[in-house]
């Protein structure tokens, strides 16, 4: 039996650069200067904080098995 070897070329991926990431406090930060610049409230009946809490909520229980 006689094997033949073929030797592929490698092809490269362009390279991807990667997008920086914001610290958790710069992204509360922008958050809360946006809220306020819009003249959302922080806190109570449809404040910014009310919005986030749902938001995580919901989408942790889409997470959840046997949901949607």
């Amino acid at each position: 039996m006689t094997e033949t070897v073929v030797e592929q070329e490698s092809v490269e991926k362009p390279a991807v650069m990667p997008v920086p990431a914001a610290s958790d406090e710069q992204l509360v930060a922008m958050f809360v200067d946006r809220a306020r610049s819009e003249g959302l409230q922080l806190t109570g009946e449809g404040g910014l904080s009310q919005m986030l809490t749902k938001r995580v909520l919901e989408s942790a229980l889409a997470r959840l098995p046997g949901t949607r």
